[in-house]
């Protein structure tokens, strides 16, 4: 038997159920109320108006739903289901994820390209700045490889910065990973990740968004996105976030769905951690190690991966190093809090970034070891 519910469902429910996911005012709860009221989403689109007002729906959405714009766009979307590798998975369906089931107004529709089987696979959803520092990349790659390792599906939104850093990595060693956008799947937004979405999709991943095809991104899109990145995972991993950022709602969502949250602090001198901060101040779970997630998670993923060996560095017994790890600071500052001649700071910086114990960023200089 077929799994997903665009190859179980008859073409005229199928279109029926595009045409009402199109409409203006119809979202989650109200679709759900259109096919709970009339049996199907076909006997909905065929009720009289008075039945739709009767149900708190404006006449002018009764009677878009026999526009040419909303036909044009179901057809549209079951050309589009034509194509191998382009699912559309239902409320109703069995391949509906049951995590994303159980959170408020799950979306009733997810387009899914790539492979729609990840969805009810274990998730680790890995987000955070747009305009990460180098380190803050580095560590998210470090975390997303070790999490694919484990079995988790790295899940994020396909966003600059962190999120793509962890749909790469997961990629790079073979593991799962699945986008989840603010726009249509004929939309791919930023531009400048779609070489990205073609690789994730291509390449054993899932691309999934519950909007319609063509839609554009829109600044309110992305809460809903967040909703549902969350509602897929079985915990939320924030690993460089500003006060502002939109990784601190997806968060805060998970925290609201029952789901795990954990959060990478760093330098208070670095306002990029300071959401994660704030994360853990209200309850967050601090995370120094992807082996304190892999441990609050046993029993969802194989056995621990073993963790690459690294030159051992004694950071106590390194001076350098240690004001690195108080804060980033610049080569002349390092000079002037170690009492040394910059020539010789130069040198130490060199040395510890040849063996990846230091990365320059901006013009400072970050601590890597642990």
């Amino acid at each position: 038997m077929p799994l997903f519910s665009s190859r179980l469902t008859p073409p005229a429910e199928l279109e029926a159920r595009l045409r009402l996911h199109q409409l203006p005012k119809v979202g989650a709860i109200q679709f759900r109320a259109l096919i709970d009221a009339f049996g199907s989403a076909s006997a909905a689109l065929s009720a009289p108006a008075s039945a739709w007002r009767s149900l708190g729906l404006p006449q002018a959405t009764a009677e878009a739903r026999r526009s040419p714009e909303v036909r044009d766009g179901a057809l549209a979307g079951l050309r589009w289901l034509e194509t191998p590798g382009h699912h559309l998975v239902a409320f109703d369906s069995p391949a509906y994820p049951a995590l994303l089931q159980e959170i408020s107004n799950p979306p009733p529709l997810l387009f899914v390209a790539g492979n729609p089987g990840l969805l009810e696979s274990p998730q680790l959803a890995v987000i955070g700045s747009r305009r990460a520092s180098r380190p803050g990349l580095d560590t998210a790659r470090a975390f997303s490889t070790t999490l694919a390792q484990a079995g988790f599906v790295v899940t994020s939104g396909l966003a600059l910065g962190i999120d793509g850093a962890a749909h790469q990595a997961a990629l790079d060693i073979g593991g799962g990973t699945i986008a989840v956008l603010g726009s249509g799947l004929e939309h791919i937004y930023p531009q400048r990740h779609l070489g990205l979405a073609r690789r994730i999709a291509e390449q054993g991943g899932a691309l999934v968004s519950e909007f319609a095809l063509g839609t554009p991104p829109a600044r309110e899109h992305f809460p809903r996105r967040n909703r549902i990145i969350s509602g897929l995972s079985l915990g939320v991993l924030v690993v460089e976030a500003n006060l502002a950022s939109g990784s601190l709602i997806t968060a805060r969502l998970a925290a609201e769905q029952g789901r795990e949250v954990f959060a990478i602090p760093g330098s208070i001198h670095h306002p990029g951690v300071k959401g994660c901060h704030q994360l853990i101040r209200e309850g967050a779970q601090l995370v120094e190690s992807v082996h304190d997630i892999l441990e609050g998670l046993r029993g969802w993923h194989g056995p621990l991966p073993a963790l690459p060996s690294q030159p051992s560095v004694n950071v106590r017994s390194d001076a350098l190093l240690r004001q690195l790890q108080a804060a980033p600071q610049n080569a002349e500052q390092l000079a002037a809090s170690l009492g040394w001649p910059l020539p010789k700071v130069l040198a130490a910086l060199t040395e510890h970034e040849l063996a990846g114990n230091a990365v320059c960023e901006a013009g400072r200089w970050f601590a890597r070891c642990a």
